[in-house]
């Protein structure tokens, strides 16, 4: 990816987690949207929105598989997990890793935080192996600030009827109110170890905009120098 950035600064990379429902879609596409005015972005830096899964080509296909797969080819728990971690591995090469080397800010719905929410909480895999797969996946890339937003799981669920109407849920949504609690436990554990921004979503829109912002403003601030690689 080109730029006319200093070779010798990298970019930022900002991530939202939070339980389906949390509002991250449309937190994103606010951020998206007030970003390149903020006085953040260094001049000549992009901005680079994507998401987890399907950052890329070869993600889209995974997330068809793994959110809406045809037939009986849902994914048994491990191999879902397996293909979370070829997902993030292809999207950090092929995507984020290259923006942040040409001094361009990635912002993202998800990242690995939701593989240990989901699939380590929820489906009760290893922690172990769930960190050690996000080490191989990621090459030891770690965001710069992740906004969870912080959701209570009634009002997730209601968001998510409200949304979905006679659609129905994806096959991850689908997996139930209990294993649903667990996912929205463990992300109130991974925000607290991680040191994750917690941004109550619990609130109309605007307001969490706001909130969001602020936490960027205070992360970041306009007078800080893009950190070095």
């Amino acid at each position: 990816m080109a730029s006319d950035l200093d070779p010798d600064v990298r970019g930022r990379f900002v991530v939202l987690e939070g339980i389906d429902g949390c509002g991250k879609s449309t937190q994103l596409d606010a951020l998206a949207a007030w970003l390149p005015g903020s006085g953040l972005l260094a001049p000549g830096c992009q901005l680079v929105v994507t998401r987890e899964p399907g950052g890329t080509a070869l993600g889209r296909a995974l997330r068809q598989l793994l959110l809406h797969p045809p037939g009986d080819a849902a994914p048994e728990t491990t191999a879902e997990l397996l293909l979370y971690a070829a997902d993030r591995a292809q999207h950090v090469q092929q995507l984020i890793a290259p923006a942040l080397a040409a001094g361009h800010w990635v912002l993202s719905d998800r990242f690995s935080g939701s593989t240990a929410a989901y699939q380590g909480h929820g489906r009760g895999l290893p922690l172990a192996l769930i960190d050690q797969l996000e080490q191989i996946a990621t090459a030891g890339l770690v965001p710069d600030l992740t906004l969870w937003l912080d959701l209570p799981l009634a009002e997730a669920s209601r968001r998510r009827r409200d949304r979905h109407g006679d659609a129905g849920p994806d096959r991850i949504e689908a997996g139930g109110e209990a294993f649903l609690a667990r996912v929205h436990q463990g992300f109130a554990l991974l925000a607290d170890q991680r040191g994750w921004q917690a941004i109550a979503a619990d609130q109309a829109p605007e307001p969490v905009s706001a909130a969001c912002r602020r936490a960027l403003q205070q992360r970041f601030g306009a007078a800080q120098p893009p950190r070095a690689a």
